[in-house]
């Protein structure tokens, strides 16, 4: 049994797919059909840059979204398997909902498109930031976010739990900084500040997640046609409205990463197959279970 899984930002780079477009029509349509939707050359940015305008979270999340499904695309067209389950890290669970049908790729790319203005509105009006724990059990780092919450009466805590000894939190610039700093006296092996300017899944997204609701709630969700494993609820939903409430907590709800893979691994899952750019998710899967398959589509089409 197999499931398939979508990655999220940071996986993006200049370049990412373009062998796809070059030797695949439905890869090609896909960047197409993307390009058409947002009115833009998005192709020619994931293809070309430049990097800085790549990475803006305006531009990174339709782009990763894109690049994703023209993998799934050139995956299905050579018959190579259908999962039993899909999931998708933050952003990636839009990857997730177009694969099983519960969400248009046009939806799914107006949809994280506007996630994407609203979260970069989030720097100016909510500012923080996160940070990466690596080697520290996840019971002291909540005891540590929890202490400081007091002592500061400001956020900080935990926003992704992606594999055992690894760890992003999210806060205030205050609360985040002396979090940080008392983790690093807890023995955690490396504490690195993350390149963003907002407190992702966290309460300091409210106003953004308000907002993001309403755009939700005038999207057309469906039946999906596997289970979809939420980060939200580390388990699988079916019914439209329960998925559509799930994405809808996202922003301000820790990604349980970490849950939501021992449940498919709990249901028989063997085989992980990461759908887009790089391999984030593959080896975050490696430090769950050594013993199941990991394979990214990149591999997979490579070989083919």
């Amino acid at each position: 049994m197999q499931a398939f899984l979508f990655p999220g930002q940071g996986s993006q780079h200049v370049g990412m797919t373009h062998n796809l477009y070059t030797t695949s029509p439905s890869a090609r349509a896909a960047f197409e059909q993307a390009d058409g939707v947002l009115g833009m050359p998005l192709s020619r940015l994931c293809f070309e840059g430049p990097k800085e305008e790549l990475n803006d979270t305006y531009n990174t999340q339709p782009a990763i979204l894109a690049a994703s499904i023209a993998a799934l695309r050139v995956l299905d067209e050579q018959g190579l398997g259908q999962p039993a389950y899909v999931a998708g890290h933050s952003l990636g669970e839009f990857g997730a909902l177009v694969a099983a049908g519960a969400l248009s790729f046009e939806d799914g790319l107006r949809v994280v498109r506007e996630r994407g203005r609203l979260m970069k509105q989030a720097d100016d009006k909510s500012p923080g930031g996160m940070a990466a724990i690596i080697a520290l059990d996840r019971e002291v780092v909540e005891r540590v976010c929890a202490d400081v919450r007091e002592q500061t009466g400001e956020y900080v805590g935990i926003a992704n739990d992606n594999c055992p000894g690894q760890i992003v939190i999210s806060g205030t610039e205050t609360a985040l900084d002396i979090a940080m700093a008392q983790i690093k006296d807890q023995g955690a092996k490396i504490v690195k500040r993350l390149a963003v300017s907002i407190g992702a899944h966290s309460p300091l997204m409210t106003e953004a997640a308000a907002e993001f609701r309403r755009v939700l709630e005038a999207t057309p969700f469906r039946a999906p046609s596997v289970p979809i494993v939420t980060n939200a609820t580390a388990g699988p939903l079916t019914d439209p409205g329960e998925i559509r409430e799930a994405v809808a907590q996202q922003l301000t709800s820790p990604v349980h990463w970490t849950d939501s893979m021992r449940w498919l691994i709990a249901q028989g899952v063997t085989r992980f197959v990461e759908v887009g750019p790089k391999d984030v998710l593959t080896k975050l899967i490696k430090r769950i279970d050594r013993d199941v398959e990991r394979l990214t589509s990149e591999e997979i089409l490579s070989t083919e």
